[in-house]
């Protein structure tokens, strides 16, 4: 008897989101970069690869100092109240994480940034040094003049800081060379290409050593002292981006070869970050360098988003542009929400949000497309056929489609491939585009097959010809409303699951009555609207 040694085990997938500031409630302009996650972490799963889903809040930033003396809150009591706003987006954006890291409460944080700054000054990649610069709070980051817009930093628009202090410096400039190496043969893939010309660019101009310490006095006695020097504070970049690894157990007892580390970050799997476009150079050259001093792997993918605007105007906390995604789902629903980020928001520009665009998107492709395609799929099938669908040619696989659902059926057919395709080029409108287009090819099917006029050739005239067609489109668009739900399970968990549910026998092989899965929105009474 021949066996067969079982295939390769899946790499594991690892993605996370960047960690904000805890200065504000989060706002829509997050909300995307954790929805844009998600449908990854779920896409990958349902592809069978172990994943893990990390998001958490960057509690060490003298951001957040700053805005609770602002208030009148103890830090430690501000940062608690904000990071809690962030946890609690889990459920009103239906995100599937396992993990969330909290820098200034999670007991693996600390060990693990202090590891990360023994290997590196091992490395010979530390020195303290005096300096005086420009520093920019909002950013967090010294710039130089030129780098400035009319003597104001061009993510805030604010004048920066002159500052003068001995600090600690990581010796970045080193490891210009081998970053671009890495990135122009794309052992650090950094998509969309814009972005990796971008960071190109800035490698080609050399790159400066930067700092990686604060003063305790200038820190406020807030974040992680720098071992061995606690009159230094460490810089909330370094801090910051740690998260990756430390939430795996970097810094535990067995460093890094903790289990969760050896896993999701030294094996062969992929280690994808997810990022804003202003926070790129951190991801795309000051962490990779530090990865590379401490002799740790690098992310094999740094995906890039752009902004969402309010009237032209980035939706920044610091800005005052905000839009609440909390209280967005509670008017509007979680699927009119992840819809909107997934179909509106294009793989390079910004988008601008106003609610009226995510009613208009919902009502058109939640209640009068997929919501509308179903409720007429399945009461066709109990006015036609008492409720149960026989098999037929067109439900899908084998044998030849019949005439009218060809296009139907190469649909579905082609929507995971096409789905897996745009996703892997960070394109999540052009994924959400593939799923619609089995709407767009079951409404064709519907108008071209007209499926009463079979069930009424089959009842008057007893055609039997017309009833086994009627049966093969009936199973056919069955077979699109089926796909469809599965193909929307990444992106609308929730609805996904209401389609499937629609679409399902009971044990006696009737389909349930079709009910509304979708209300049609219009905007929440009292609610203030966006320009």
């Amino acid at each position: 008897m021949t066996t067969h040694s079982p295939g390769p085990a899946p790499a594991p997938f690892y993605v996370t989101t960047t960690i904000p500031y805890v200065n504000a409630r989060p706002h829509l302009g997050f909300a995307l970069e954790l929805v844009q996650a998600d449908v990854l972490a779920r896409h990958h799963r349902r592809a069978g690869e172990p994943v893990r889903f990390l998001s958490g809040t960057d509690d060490n930033s003298l951001k957040n100092v700053l805005a609770a003396e602002a208030e009148g809150v103890p830090v430690q009591q501000f940062v608690d109240r904000n990071a809690a706003a962030f946890a609690a987006l889990d459920g009103p954006l239906a995100l599937s994480l396992d993990d969330f890291i909290r820098t200034s409460r999670d007991p693996r944080h600390r060990a693990g940034v202090e590891r990360l700054w023994h290997r590196c000054a091992a490395a010979g990649d530390l020195y303290r040094t005096h300096y005086e610069g420009l520093y920019c709070v909002g950013c967090e980051q010294f710039w130089t003049p030129g780098e400035l817009v009319d003597g104001r930093c061009a993510e805030h628009g604010t004048e920066p800081q002159a500052v003068a202090e001995e600090n600690w410096f990581f010796r970045l400039s080193r490891w210009t060379g081998v970053l671009r190496e890495l990135i122009e043969d794309g052992r650090l893939r950094i998509e969309p290409a814009a972005r990796r010309n971008e960071v190109l660019a800035l490698l080609g101009r050399g790159l400066r050593d930067f700092s990686v310490s604060r003063s305790q006095h200038r820190a406020r006695g807030w974040g992680i002292p720098v071992p061995g020097d606690p009159g230094q504070v460490v810089y909330v970049w370094w801090d910051a981006l740690g998260n990756y690894v430390t939430s795996l157990g970097y810094g535990g007892e067995d460093g890094a070869g903790a289990p969760e580390y050896e896993r999701w970050w030294a094996g062969e799997g992929r280690r994808v970050h997810l990022v804003g476009k202003g926070v790129l150079r951190f991801h795309a050259v000051y962490w990779p360098a530090m990865l590379l001093s401490a002799g740790l792997p690098l992310p094999t993918d740094i995906l890039v988003h752009d902004y969402l605007t309010v009237d032209g105007r980035k939706i920044s906390k610091s800005a005052g542009t905000t839009v609440d995604p909390v209280e967005l789902t509670a008017a509007y629903g979680t699927d009119a929400v992840r819809w909107w980020l997934l179909r509106e928001v294009p793989r390079t520009g910004d988008a601008d949000f106003t609610r009226e665009r995510l009613v208009t998107r919902a009502d058109a492709d939640l209640a009068g497309g997929f919501g509308n395609l179903v409720n007429r799929v399945v009461t066709m099938v109990h006015r036609f056929r008492g409720g149960t669908v026989p098999a037929g040619a067109g439900a899908g696989g084998g044998g030849v489609p019949e005439p009218g659902t060809e296009h139907l059926r190469a649909a579905c057919d082609g929507a995971a491939a096409d789905v897996a395709r745009a996703l892997h080029e960070v394109d999540f409108r052009g994924a959400a585009a593939a799923v619609w287009r089995i709407v767009d090819e079951a409404n064709r099917c519907i108008d071209e097959t007209r499926p009463w006029e079979l069930a009424r050739a089959e009842r008057r005239h007893r055609n039997a010809s017309a009833g086994r067609r009627l049966d093969a489109v009936l199973s056919a668009l069955l077979h699109a409303c089926r796909t469809l739900g599965d193909e929307l399970a990444p992106f609308l968990p929730h609805a996904a699951s209401r389609i499937s549910a629609q679409c399902a026998p009971a044990p006696d092989g009737t389909l349930p009555v079709p009910v509304p899965l979708f209300p049609r929105l219009a905007p929440a009474p009292g609610a203030p609207q966006a320009p």
